[in-house]
């Protein structure tokens, strides 16, 4: 199980090496301008993109804290 940490896509970034962008980017099968835009808020990653870049960051960003209204399971 993966540790409870609320990380965002920008916090994955600050650390990673120059190039890390481009490659999750085409990891992902998307543009970096998409990435970019995913990052900044001005696009919504779907369902599946969501569980994407939760398994590319090994669990760091999570599909529920990009998406929360997909993924929250538990709504009070």
């Amino acid at each position: 199980m993966w540790k409870e940490n609320n990380m965002t896509l920008t916090e994955y970034f600050k650390d990673e090496p120059r190039g890390a962008k481009a490659e999750m980017a085409e990891y992902l099968k998307i543009t970096p301008t998409w990435l970019s835009q995913l990052m900044k808020g001005e696009r919504r990653a779907s369902a599946a993109l969501c569980m994407k870049i939760e398994k590319a960051t090994g669990g760091l960003v999570r599909r529920k804290d990009l998406r929360p209204d997909l993924f929250d399971a538990i709504k009070r």
